[in-house]
């Protein structure tokens, strides 16, 4: 087990050079009934469920430099193509570059949402980003969380147990601040009563906080091979469709 916030900090630092961070792929997606999506590379969990599993692990060695008017210009340009009114950063964790993230923020339209994906880590351990999220009100956060609980948060992303508690306070920090935002879960290891107990615990921070996101097991065969061999039994899952597979 590793401390995520600690990997994090070693990665933020192999993919970004200045102001730039590394990239694989700008792209229109389905997502969201249709977003502008760049994904970035580096990330500070090890999920065995991911897709872009290849990505994460190559992250300092694979994909593009790209400053941040380039990564704003380039999701404008397909929104604008595609006639999306939302953008979004994904791939990896968008996160682990706070300012990178914040200045692509700045030289965006005002005009288009903006869903920052992100598994939480980082603006639960460290306040103030949710302070600064708050100055772009077209940010809607979506915090992903992996499992119900500590146990199942270390069995599915490699990571210690205790920064389970992170992806919370990231909640309560954004709320504090007044940015909108919304908990995901990661629901196909989890039984029932694991679910129970975390909507309970969800609805504490907030009411709305209980009506989270399902996030399903997308069975790509990389991800099937990887849980195989781990051992690991999932208890819901859907086959890929809409979107090509991950690379083997």
């Amino acid at each position: 087990m590793f401390d995520p916030l600690k990997l994090g900090r070693h990665v933020a630092r192999q993919v970004t050079r200045g102001r730039a961070r590394r990239y694989y792929r700008f792209r229109p997606a389905r997502f969201y009934g249709g977003i502008a999506t760049a994904d970035c590379l580096g990330c500070n969990l090890r999920c065995v469920f991911c897709w872009a599993w290849q990505e994460v692990h190559h992250a300092p060695v694979w994909g593009r430099l790209h400053e941040p008017e380039a990564v704003a210009a380039r999701l404008t340009a397909i929104a604008k193509a595609r006639h999306y009114s939302q953008l979004r950063l994904s791939g990896n964790e968008p996160t682990l570059v706070m300012p990178h993230l914040l200045e692509v923020l700045a030289r965006l339209p005002k005009d288009y949402a903006f869903i920052l994906e992100t598994n939480g880590l980082v603006l639960g351990a460290e306040r103030q980003w949710a302070g600064e999220l708050a100055a772009f009100p077209q940010v809607f956060v979506r915090v992903s969380l992996k499992g119900c609980t500590p146990e199942e948060f270390s069995r599915l992303t490699g990571a210690r147990p205790e920064a389970f508690e992170l992806p919370f306070l990231a909640l309560e920090h954004l709320l504090a601040a007044g940015v909108d935002c919304h908990a995901a879960v990661m629901l196909s290891f989890s039984p029932p009563q694991a679910r129970t107990a975390l909507r309970k615990r969800l609805a504490a921070i907030h009411p709305a906080l209980a009506d989270y996101e399902a996030e399903e097991l997308i069975l790509y065969p990389p991800v099937a091979a990887r849980l195989a061999r781990r051992g690991l039994k999932y208890l819901s899952a859907r086959l890929p469709s809409g979107e090509p597979a991950p690379p083997a």
